[in-house]
């Protein structure tokens, strides 16, 4: 695997949503703040975390680009499933709506 966090691998990426993406982004870019204010005080110990921040800031960016472009698929959130009362409720709607349209249109056509 190349250099960069593990909590943060691409295929994980590829499970967060925009908005948690953005949240990762905003932490990466405050973390990369920090160890470059380190780094010029001489009290970075790590050298090579740096590398590896920016290599995940790269990542999300890339991520974010490709579902913006339609490359990368956006995770679908799933919903809890609905009592079977109100899916039948449901159901009894949308048929008194499709004969309510279906009315409206024969008066449209005479």
């Amino acid at each position: 695997m190349a250099i960069g966090s593990k909590e943060l691998a691409p295929a994980e990426l590829d499970t967060f949503e925009d908005e948690r993406l953005v949240d990762e982004l905003k932490k990466a870019k405050e973390e990369l703040f920090n160890l470059r204010f380190q780094s010029a005080t001489g009290q970075l110990e790590s050298h090579g975390r740096l590398r590896a921040v920016k290599r995940d800031i790269a990542r999300i960016y890339t991520v974010l680009r490709e579902r913006e472009l339609g490359i990368r698929a956006t995770p679908v959130a799933v919903e809890a499933p609905a009592s079977t009362k109100k899916a039948s409720a449901t159901k009894k709607t949308t048929k008194k709506d499709e004969a309510v349209a279906e009315s409206t249109d024969d008066t449209k056509e005479a």
